[in-house]
């Protein structure tokens, strides 16, 4: 798979907006178009410098080797690059989401971003409260958008069908296991993506291959996550893929002591286990929440839409490191790509959908 890239600044899911150039003559010799090139420079390093936006994790936390973390370093991307002023607040427990939320508006900030679907009613009621401020929230895409919230959305079913494919390539007890988080819509998308990856490769291949599922109801908690892991690889699962945050780092390491193969969410998980993940549903929290804060700073109107991202705009995917897997089962997955994104495949995002997907390889 070609490397997933970041430029897909131009992709909105219900409005598009562009940005405005500059009409000014070209510079008579090339010192002009220099002292003209570093003035436009420190004006917006100025610019940057007065722009604040402030950050609120949901309970997973900013270190969740997640979207969490994936989040925070996409905007310390963008202030390394420009020079915004950023922070974050860590939220331990839901309760914690208002009040960092009003901390986060008290500190002055011009965008404030709740990361995390589980946070959708703190930050609607906080940006009525302040209708001065943006609001950007990931994994949420509310019925009537408030004009200063911004939505921001990925078809998560898109990777995660990809990695059921692979999952199905690879096992050799006919038999993998999902992880969830915490029960949603959200996480509907990556079990049901995952299980139709799975009854499409065993198709494919002319076998039954079955998928054990289960949710721990939280997304910090990875001893949970290593004990479920623990008992789906002793009743015969050797591939598991896991779509829950901090919990997801148990199943990692149940998947290591058991010899097994894992598979991570959102960021390339390798690095927890070189020998044991086998691929991960990449999601780029990151460059999503950089590119829109970007819109942002550059004072376009981001409020009352939703961001939507995919395999179209090489959004999500899969890492290009697949040692694990080999040349072959890769390759097949990269070529699904091409149908996904023609819609010759439209991965399921909940059970019905995957229901009839499932109906249609009968």
């Amino acid at each position: 798979m070609k490397k997933i890239v970041a430029l897909f600044l131009a992709v909105m899911m219900t409005a598009s907006v562009t940005a405005c150039s500059s009409n000014a003559p070209a510079a008579s010799s090339a010192a002009p178009a220099a002292a003209s090139s570093a003035a436009e420079s420190k004006a917006e390093s100025a610019a940057a410098s007065d722009f604040k936006i402030g950050m609120v994790t949901d309970t997973g936390g900013v270190n969740d080797q997640s979207f969490n973390q994936s989040a925070w370093e996409g905007l310390q991307k963008l202030s390394k690059d420009t020079g915004v002023t950023v922070k974050y607040s860590e939220s331990k427990q839901e309760s914690d989401y208002a009040t960092n939320l009003d901390k986060a508006a008290d500190d002055g900030n011009n965008l404030i971003w709740g990361i995390g679907f589980a946070m959708a009613d703190a930050i609607l009621n906080s940006a009525k409260q302040n209708p001065d401020i943006n609001y950007a929230i990931v994994d949420n895409a509310y019925e009537k958008t408030p004009a200063n919230v911004t939505g921001v959305m990925f078809r998560a079913q898109e990777p995660s069908f990809l990695v059921g494919y692979i999952a199905a390539k690879t096992t050799k007890t006919n038999k993998v296991g999902f992880v969830g988080g915490m029960t949603s819509a959200i996480i509907d998308q990556f079990e049901y993506g995952y299980r139709a990856g799975v009854a499409y490769a065993a198709k494919e291949l002319g076998k039954t291959i079955t998928v054990d599922s289960q949710y721990a109801e939280s997304f910090t908690d990875s001893a949970k996550g290593k004990a479920i892991a623990t008992k789906m690889f002793s009743n015969g699962c050797d591939v598991v893929f896991h779509a829950a945050g901090g919990v997801g780092v148990g199943v990692i390491e149940a998947a290591k002591e058991a010899k097994k193969y894992a598979i991570g969410v959102d960021r390339d998980q390798a690095y927890l286990a070189p020998e044991n993940v086998l691929t991960s549903a990449l999601k780029l929290v990151n460059q999503a929440v950089e590119l829109v804060s970007k819109d942002a700073m550059d004072g376009k109107e981001i409020g009352g839409q939703t961001y939507t991202y995919g395999l179209t705009e090489d959004a999500v995917g899969i890492p290009e490191e697949h040692k694990l897997m080999g040349d072959d089962t890769y390759n097949a997955a990269i070529a699904l790509e091409a149908k996904i994104k023609d819609k010759t495949i439209t991965p399921p995002a909940n059970k019905a959908e995957f229901a009839e997907f499932e109906k249609g390889l009968k």
